[in-house]
């Protein structure tokens, strides 16, 4: 008879441990970069029963099957809250897959590659700010890919949300109800360019002359009539202390309008429960949101891998659940090793409608993988649940230069307290002709400055 070593309970424990001492490192066995940067992936820092949902379920699942209201107490600790509600109650299932151990799976290839280039060359200035080590803007990467600090979690998070140089991600969005009834649909463009810290796009790390800026974000609506030429441009300082310049097009008045940029905290959109603050799960400054504490660690499913359409038309994913069938997003995940569960304070925003939120992130990648946050009262008010994946699907793949195209698939964004979801996908193109693009020149004049608005919206 084998005598396992390293058990459940050790890991449990080992976790338990270091939430008790206040610093929180990747890894069990051994620290986890150690092990990225000689084999390319994680496994040999965390026992069997953290890289298989087998060896944690002991058997009672595996890849390939559904978690279910039937089986789901058996990962309830790998769930956060809100999830648990919606497979227990609300008819959502979660399919299985293996544990993806190459991290070059689960990121953009050059954002990886930038990350381990530059391992160590990051810190905080006087201000807060993320600088390299002689004081200039970061330079490519996750500055803090060992993060053991909520706010270096939220640090690396904030300076590249989709970890491309430049994105357009076309976008369905579907509003449903408590009756389960889709009371809105919509069609958006989203793009965004990041003008520091750049590891693909020429000239890079930095646009010359734009080095005090952090990105350039805007989102266009095509469809329906009603909301079709609407538009709101977002230009972030790289000073985290400082709000994002906010500017909105309207068609009906056919001009530009500044609007006030600390109110981030509204949908964007009528039956919308999706807000500017939501954004990557850090949709604000960092700077701006304080008491930033990791409050609690271990593992967790994910979304992370698996979860694109290729074979679908226009990459478009089938629904389940709710009231009438089309609650939720068919959605695969895996169990990630380690996570981390980082809370954070709107100490920036006295009029905000919630006190806190909390995100949990992949320590692998620092990938948020989910959000939940609270209300005023301190009660559980709505939740952000994204997935990720490699656009490939058998023999179906996007290719972003040399390698496959990496990105968010679909999201849910769900209201508690009134029981409505907003479900998002991104698909291959919309009906105006809008379509994903990454690493392109041409989105900056096409979408990111006042001119464009002025120019999609007659």
């Amino acid at each position: 008879m084998r005598i396992k070593r390293y058990d459940r309970d050790y890991s449990r424990r080992h976790f338990l441990e270091q939430l008790g001492r206040g610093v929180v490192t990747a890894g069990v066995l051994s620290p986890l970069w150690r092990a990225i940067e000689a084999r390319g992936e994680g496994s040999a820092a965390y026992p069997d029963e953290l890289r298989s949902i087998e060896a944690y379920t002991k058997g009672k699942l595996a890849p390939g099957q559904e978690i279910s209201a039937d089986n789901v107490e058996l990962v309830r600790d790998l769930l956060d809250p809100v999830q648990y509600t919606q497979i227990r109650n609300m008819g959502r299932r979660l399919k299985l897959a293996p544990t993806t151990a190459e991290v070059m799976k689960l990121a953009p290839w050059e954002y990886v590659e930038a990350t381990l280039r530059n391992k160590g060359k990051a810190r905080f200035d006087a201000n807060g700010n993320v600088v390299t080590t002689d004081g200039k803007p970061w330079i490519g990467g996750n500055p803090f890919p060992a993060a053991q600090t909520g706010i270096e979690a939220f640090a690396g998070l904030t300076l590249s949300w989709g970890r491309h140089d430049a994105s357009v991600y076309a976008i369905k969005e579907c509003d449903i109800g408590a009756s389960g009834n889709i009371d809105y649909r919509y069609e958006a463009c989203w793009a965004e360019l990041s003008p520091i810290g750049r590891v693909v796009m020429e000239p890079r790390p930095y646009w010359p002359g734009e080095e005090d800026k952090l990105r350039y974000q805007a989102v266009y609506f095509v469809s329906p009539d009603d909301v079709r030429g609407s538009s709101f441009l977002n230009v972030w300082p790289y000073d985290q202390r400082e709000f994002p310049d906010l500017f909105g097009y309207v068609p009906s008045f056919r001009r530009i309008r500044r609007y006030p940029t600390n109110q981030r905290f509204e949908p964007l959109l009528p039956g919308s429960d999706l807000y500017l603050s939501d954004a990557w799960a850090a949709g604000d400054p960092f700077l701006t949101w304080g008491n930033y504490k990791i409050v609690s660690t271990g593992p967790a499913l994910a979304a992370i891998s698996a979860n694109w359409s290729g074979s679908s038309p226009n990459w478009e994913r089938k629904t389940h659940g709710g009231p009438k069938g089309n609650t939720f997003f068919e959605t695969t995940v895996e169990l990630v090793p380690q996570a981390i569960t980082v809370e954070a304070e709107p100490v920036m925003f006295p009029r905000a409608p919630i006190s806190k939120k909390q995100v949990r992130f992949d320590v692998r990648t620092m990938l948020p993988i989910g959000m939940v946050s609270f209300d005023r009262r301190g009660q559980l008010f709505r939740s952000f649940d994204a997935a990720f994946s490699l656009y490939q699907d058998g023999t179906a793949a996007v290719a972003d230069g040399a390698h496959p195209y990496w990105s968010w698939t679909h999201v849910h964004a769900y209201n508690v307290q009134t029981n409505r979801m907003t479900r998002m996908e991104q698909v291959a193109k919309l009906g105006n002709g809008d379509r994903m693009r990454v690493n392109d020149p041409d989105i900056y004049d096409l979408y990111l400055t006042q001119g464009a608005m002025q120019r999609r919206g007659d």
